[in-house]
């Protein structure tokens, strides 16, 4: 019951624009939408891009999502029609245009405090495990923290609309998270 609070208050933040309650949601449902776009394509790569691509369309409407229904249930529908999509793609070939209108509304301010934690780090120790990141991850990471550009520079960069970026960019600081705390450990 707890939990299910949790996720209802990540949401009513997150249709406030909280980043908190975004990187909360993603934390949350990352593996669930990731192994269910796994189980399709088969592919740890395309997986991973069509689940960033995921939370990326999620987070731009979450302001649509109806409380009245499991928020897994809902990310693994906009999932299933991102992989649909992208199998007539890869039939037809077409070229989509992308409206960078479409990002969903982290401001992009100063970096946060754990932001500015990141960058302070022992600068060589922070390299090495960056370099435990997979390459586009350490791009990102790169990019943001030691290039300090925004995330509109970032997607003009990377070619990649906007809401992408922030996505892979919450996921790679997860991840370098996760290994700083494990080489803690």
């Amino acid at each position: 019951m707890k939990e299910k609070i949790e996720i209802t208050e990540a949401i009513i933040n997150a249709k406030k624009g909280e980043e908190a309650a975004y990187t909360l949601l993603l934390n949350k449902y990352w593996k669930d939408v990731y192994r269910f776009q796994f189980s399709k394509t088969n592919d740890e790569d395309e997986a991973e891009d069509i689940t960033i691509k995921t939370f990326a369309k999620a987070f731009d409407k979450i302001s649509t999502f109806d409380e009245n229904y499991k928020f897994k249930t809902w990310l693994i529908s906009i999932s299933k029609n991102i992989y649909i999509d992208h199998l007539r793609k890869q039939k037809t070939e077409t070229v989509s245009l992308s409206n960078e209108n479409d990002a969903y509304h982290v401001k992009d301010e100063e970096p946060t405090p754990a932001d500015k934690l990141i960058i302070e780090q022992n600068l060589a120790q922070l390299l090495s495990y960056i370099k435990q990141l997979k390459p586009h991850y350490q791009d990102i990471i790169h990019l943001r923290f030691f290039k300090e550009l925004s995330y509109k520079e970032i997607s003009l960069q990377l070619d990649e609309p906007m809401n992408n970026v922030k996505v892979k960019l919450l996921r790679a600081k997860k991840l370098l998270a996760e290994i700083i705390k494990n080489s803690d450990s």
